[in-house]
């Protein structure tokens, strides 16, 4: 029968004439709610309203109802109308059906199932207190002048941008990456040469796509190194190669020898915070001459450096342009912006732009626009400069604090750049018993292990700098002091 004015939001079939209407809607409205299409709290429609709408009498609804309420799928409250109860709801047939399905059919990849690294380097929703690794303090940045910026962005009299994007991202913006990234790490680039994606993470994912045959593709990556880069490799089809780290950085002399891709952090290496060796750095741009192979540099903390002059950046000592710079103003602005780059060799700019257009049209124009005119006004220089000085300043409390009371336990890893420090532990044998005091005083902190795939991963703790102060950083590591003491 169709209704003159349907009350629900999904079809009722009340049947024939002389059918059994009461048990006709009843068990269909317990459909449901059980399916969830009538969500818990949701107000059920007058029974004179349905009675009108399905052409039944209200005496059908009110029974249906009845038996919705001796079962529990509905309350009532005086003088209002009947609620849907929150009831735990059975699976729907539809689902039933998908999972049996899914039981003869495959299931996530390997890759994904579980996605237990991810828990690991969650960052969380808010800024709390703690040592979590890749937070930034955005409680400094200088948001008056970016609201003023954002709503100039947004003025049609300065031409706001609402439309689709060009791929490879808004020219201003480009340009200004690239004399920001020219004057901050000496890299060789121009305007043209920028490819702007949705943070770093999109970029790795778009360089998976076009660099990596499925079955064929061979990568190796630092170990202890970014998990989300190995999952994004292991996804695209890659072989995955862990290749250890020491205190020059990666382990060029193990790299296999049939790798195609590389992914580094010459900078600041995630998670142990070695710079890649100036040696090291000309081995790898070797290796990949001699076995025709790219490097993705990701210069990951690189804005931050507290010691003498950093090292010049792979793309900078690169002459065949296979090295594929990468970097995003997660840390330098603040992570929700969601805004990074590639700085592509030319034989790369306009398939990877192509693959950003497909992925999502290179975003939001005005936020470009915002970002353009905060790096090309000085804005990002003086905010950066501000928050070295801050993160110096905790970097000192805890490098004192590994010098002093906790001596016994740790050995700072030697580190001149980015918002985490990390510290070996002396006893590495009885690490799995001390660890679990650590992260009770040293919430947000990261066992190294955590981030490795190889069982001889150096035994230590990453500590972040980004979201404790100075005198927290000292009081919490007094306690463990003590507490190891014990």
């Amino acid at each position: 029968m169709t209704p003159q004015e349907p009350v629900f939001e999904f079809p009722l079939d009340i049947g024939a004439t002389g059918a059994n209407r009461t048990r006709l809607l009843h068990e269909q409205l317990r459909t449901a709610i059980l399916e969830q299409r009538l969500r818990a709290g949701t107000e059920l429609p007058s029974t004179r309203r349905v009675a009108s709408a399905y052409r039944i009498a209200r005496n059908t609804v009110i029974a249906a109802y009845d038996l919705l309420l001796a079962e529990g799928y509905v309350v009532t409250r005086a003088g209002a109308k009947a609620v849907v109860a929150d009831v735990v709801s059975r699976p729907a047939a539809s689902v039933r059906r998908a999972t049996r399905r899914a039981d003869r059919a495959p299931r996530l990849g390997a890759t994904w199932q579980p996605p237990s690294w991810s828990s690991a380097v969650q960052a969380g929703d808010e800024w709390t207190t703690g040592f979590r690794l890749g937070v930034p303090d955005h409680r400094a940045f200088p948001f008056d002048v970016w609201r003023r910026l954002l709503s100039r962005a947004f003025h049609p009299r300065h031409g706001a941008s609402l439309g689709y994007q060009p791929p490879h991202g808004r020219p201003r913006l480009r340009e200004a990456i690239a004399g920001h990234v020219s004057f901050a790490r000496a890299v060789s680039c121009r305007g043209e040469d920028v490819i702007v994606t949705s943070g770093a993470r999109q970029a790795f994912d778009l360089l998976a796509r076009l660099l990596i045959e499925p079955g064929r593709t061979t990568v190796a990556v630092e170990d202890p190194g970014y998990p989300t880069v190995h999952a994004t490799m292991s996804a695209a089809g890659a072989r995955v190669v862990p290749v250890p780290v020491d205190s020059e950085g990666l382990r060029v002399d193990q790299l296999p020898g049939d790798a195609r891709l590389i992914y580094v952090t010459p900078s600041h290496q995630y998670p142990t915070g070695v710079a890649m060796s100036m040696a090291r750095r000309r081995a790898l741009l070797g290796f990949a001459r001699e076995h025709d192979t790219w490097i993705i540099e990701d210069d990951y903390d690189g804005e931050f450096r507290y010691g003498a002059r950093p090292l010049d950046a792979l793309q900078t000592l690169d002459r065949e342009g296979r090295v594929i710079y990468v970097g995003t103003f997660s840390k330098s602005v603040f992570p929700s912006l969601r805004i990074g780059y590639v700085v592509a060799p030319p034989w790369l700019r306009d398939a990877l732009a192509a693959a950003k257009e497909g992925a999502d049209t290179c975003g939001n124009g005005p936020l470009q626009d915002a970002l353009a005119d905060f790096i090309l006004e000085g804005h990002l220089a003086r905010h950066v400069r501000r928050m070295r000085k801050v993160y110096a300043a905790r970097r000192a409390a805890l490098n004192a604090a590994f010098d002093g009371p906790l001596s016994r336990w740790f050995e700072p890893v030697a580190s001149e750049a980015g918002i985490h420090v990390t510290a070996r532990l002396s006893d590495a044998d009885g690490a799995n018993a001390l660890i679990p005091r650590i992260l009770e005083h040293a919430p947000g902190a990261i066992p190294l292990h955590a981030l490795a795939r190889r069982d001889d991963a150096m035994a230590g703790i990453a500590f972040g700098i980004g979201c404790i102060d100075e005198d927290a950083i000292a009081d919490r590591l007094d306690a463990l002091a003590r507490s190891l003491a014990r």
